[in-house]
């Protein structure tokens, strides 16, 4: 995937390509995900989407609750439905775990604190839920995950409500709970670019991730 910026740090690339189509990041992440090698450097992707619904691998299309000319896509990442749409920030976490010495579970960990830590920043107070991978705003969901791990290399990621449409959640239980209602950046008054938010959250990343 061509990117508008690169930085590199750590033996972490990360990438800005802007707005892509989901399907055409999915295949980039699979391709990249099979093709590395052991000396491959380990990416981040940024990117933002058009509007689209995605199912995990073992999501249930009754989670989506009415129709729409919003596409649904059933994609192999973990969980149930969510919503992506302009003004979300999707970071795509392409890591060798072993290389880092980490367990999917810790790399969860890892993306959920790196999320709470940006979030203070703005000075908002935001947590995980045991069982609920995500981060929270009081009851309000503001961050969703999902990652596939393939031979020992993840793919997929987080998406953190910046400032968009938040509508569209409504017509589907998010990540499969009925009712869950979602919440954004902007709600607290935050109004920052994507590119922004980005790069504190690449902060973050970059500071709880082990070195490779």
């Amino acid at each position: 995937m061509s990117a508008a910026v690169v930085v590199e740090r750590s033996a972490l690339l990360v990438k800005r390509p802007g707005r892509v189509e989901y399907a055409a990041a999915w295949e980039a992440m699979r391709a990249f995900t099979a093709t590395r090698t052991p000396d491959t450097l380990d990416e981040i992707w940024l990117v933002e989407h058009p509007p689209v619904y995605t199912l995990g691998q073992a999501g249930r299309a009754e989670h989506l609750l009415r129709e729409s000319d919003i596409p649904l896509l059933k994609t192999d990442r973990g969980g149930q439905i969510t919503y992506h749409g302009p003004g979300q920030l999707v970071a795509y976490v392409l890591i060798d775990l072993a290389r880092r010495g980490l367990k999917v579970r810790q790399l969860v960990s890892i993306m959920e604190q790196a999320l709470i830590d940006c979030l203070a920043e703005y000075g908002i107070a935001a947590e995980r839920r045991a069982g609920a991978p995500g981060v929270y705003v009081g009851e309000a969901k503001i961050a969703a995950l999902g990652l596939r791990v393939r031979q020992g290399r993840s793919y997929h990621g987080l998406a953190l409500n910046v400032d968009m449409d938040l509508a569209p959640f409504a017509w589907i239980n998010p990540c499969g709970y009925e009712g869950l209602v979602t919440t954004q950046l902007a709600d607290f008054g935050v109004h920052e670019t994507l590119d922004a938010v980005g790069a504190r959250l690449i902060g973050h990343l970059q500071r709880l991730l082990p070195l490779s």
